[in-house]
């Protein structure tokens, strides 16, 4: 790369990037920015003789930090050397463009793949020695060990100000507010609002299950917590949901105490509920069996576990069940029902005796019909086809890449590069080369299995066949394994009760392979 002037004129025309990672003071009259373009207003002005002339456009970047490339003035910036409007970026310190050297070592390709050099005003070098280019990055290198450090620093802070009983940040939670009049930010009690939480913990005590405190307190119209980004956007006020009623009862700091990853601290905020009462919440979640769902669906063996959907929700539908008289009654009821209440949803519980029994005859009814067998010979292959073709448009993409790849790296290997840009460049492309090709690899194999395993209609009244001999043989846990070889899918429509089930294409074939292993 070279500083020589572009063949659109005789002038360097130079662009200040300035940036400042807080965003306090930018409202004076005269802040850090204006600091910073001063200087390099001045270093530029000092480069007239050789043609240096300063762009009017300004790209400052007030209360963002260098650890990130999400900056606005920094991508209009970007987007204006593409253009071919810049021929130079001049700031006040290497750091104020990036603080990691991933960053701007990106930066630096786009600098150099359109001819813009890059000069830092405190530093006194820039991008067309290599010298320049070898300072530049022993700095940045020293830029990013300081960010580290600082990380640390803060997360050790952290640690330490949860172990005294602070309040640390986050997101504000319903009952409280925050009061940043000190050095600290601390938790003060919202009067209004601790009333509902209280109300909260009390109606699941009263009530004893999720679903019904979120159907009261959406009928009183509580919502959750409304508070305001540094940057004035409004979050939150929301209806509740199983989800946040949860989160809600779970949060030790409504008991006056403080988490820091596996450890409970003493907070010094008001606690809004009873320690004794918090407690006893948590006992009463646990003995509800929150978290234990796969444990009790597999226990009462729900055969349809992860395939019945709700057609009027597109939601999965999942087992539950109730007890009465100490006989157990299993449904599979909508997560929009379990989630948000009955009126959500069209879809009644099914009863799960029924619904299981209507996809298993369903599948027998695959290998005595025979215009079923051709329906579902014909879905088979249209998936086949779909994948395909999925495959197959990948592998071309790959193929495209691994040649460009490929045709770079040979103009790349005859280039005269004392930067060392074109070895890194090099190294990268190899790379993705090697990824490109082991991805290309997989794809084939893909293809080839998929082309092999075609099937065919007669497979498909052999393989009900092997389904009837095997089906009663098998307990619960093995009859929900076999459903899962042979189906991807199930819908159930409340519209007309109907249900749709979807095969895998190559389903068939597994459970005539699952039968030979078994007979073994």
């Amino acid at each position: 790369m070279t500083n020589q002037p572009k063949s659109t004129g005789p002038k360097n025309r130079c662009a200040i990037y300035t940036r400042k990672s807080c965003e306090e003071g930018l409202e004076l009259e005269f802040n850090s920015l204006h600091a910073q373009r001063e200087s390099a207003e001045a270093f530029i002005a000092s480069q007239q003789h050789e043609g240096w002339e300063c762009l009017p456009d300004r790209y400052d970047d007030g209360g963002f930090s260098g650890g990130t490339l999400d900056r606005p003035a920094l991508n209009r910036l970007l987007e204006d050397i593409k253009t071919g409007r810049i021929d130079c970026v001049v700031v006040y310190k290497v750091d104020r463009l990036s603080r990691s050297l991933l960053d701007f070592s990106r930066i630096m390709e786009t600098f150099d793949k359109h001819g813009v050099s890059f000069v830092s005003v405190t530093q006194q070098f820039n991008t067309t020695h290599s010298m320049g280019r070898l300072t530049l990055n022993i700095l940045l290198s020293f830029a990013q060990f300081e960010r580290e450090i600082i990380g640390e620093r803060t997360r050790d802070k952290i640690a330490a100000q949860r172990r005294k009983g602070k309040w640390t940040g986050g997101i504000p939670i319903l009952g409280y507010d925050v009061d940043r009049s000190n050095a600290s930010p601390k938790l003060v009690v919202n009067a209004e609002e601790a009333v509902q939480v209280r109300r909260i913990f009390s109606l699941y005590r009263e009530l004893g299950s999720l679903l019904p405190v979120v159907k009261e307190v959406n009928k009183r119209g509580w919502q959750n917590k409304v508070w305001k980004t540094k940057k004035g956007v409004t979050r939150g006020g929301k209806a509740f949901d199983k989800c946040s009623i949860y989160s809600l009862l779970t949060n030790p700091l409504y008991a006056g105490l403080i988490r820091h990853k596996d450890l409970i601290h003493k907070g010094e905020h008001e606690n809004l509920i009873e320690p004794e009462v918090f407690e006893a919440v948590q006992k009463q979640l646990k003995h509800n069996g929150r978290g234990q769902g796969n444990h009790l669906i597999n226990k009462h063996g729900a055969i349809l576990k992860g395939l019945l959907h709700c057609t009027a929700c597109d939601r999965a539908m999942v087992h539950t069940f109730t007890r009465k008289d100490e006989k157990v009654y299993r449904y599979y009821t909508c997560t929009n029902v379990i989630k948000n209440g009955r009126g959500k949803c069209p879809s009644p519980n099914l009863p799960a005796g029924e619904i299981e029994q209507a996809v298993i005859q369903q599948i027998r009814a695959v290998g005595a019909d025979v215009e079923i067998q051709n329906q579902v010979a014909a879905q088979m292959k249209a998936t086949q086809s779909k994948q395909l073709d999925e495959l197959q448009t990948n592998r071309r993409q790959l193929e495209r890449q691994l040649s460009r790849d490929h045709a770079e790296i040979g103009k790349l290997a005859v280039m005269h590069d004392p930067t060392g840009a074109t070895s890194s460049r090099i190294a990268d492309l190899h790379v993705r080369i090697t990824k490109c090709e082991s991805d290309l690899s997989r794809i084939i194999a893909s293809l080839t299995e998929l082309e092999r395993r075609a099937t065919e209609k007669g497979e498909i009244a052999e393989a009900v066949l092997d389904f009837e001999s095997i089906w009663e043989a098998f307990n619960s846990r093995e009859k929900s394994r076999l459903i899962r070889l042979m189906v991807s899918r199930i819908e159930f429509n409340a519209k007309d009760t109907s249900i749709a089930v979807t095969f895998y294409p190559d389903a068939l074939r597994s459970l005539k392979v699952k039968r030979k292993d078994d007979a073994a």
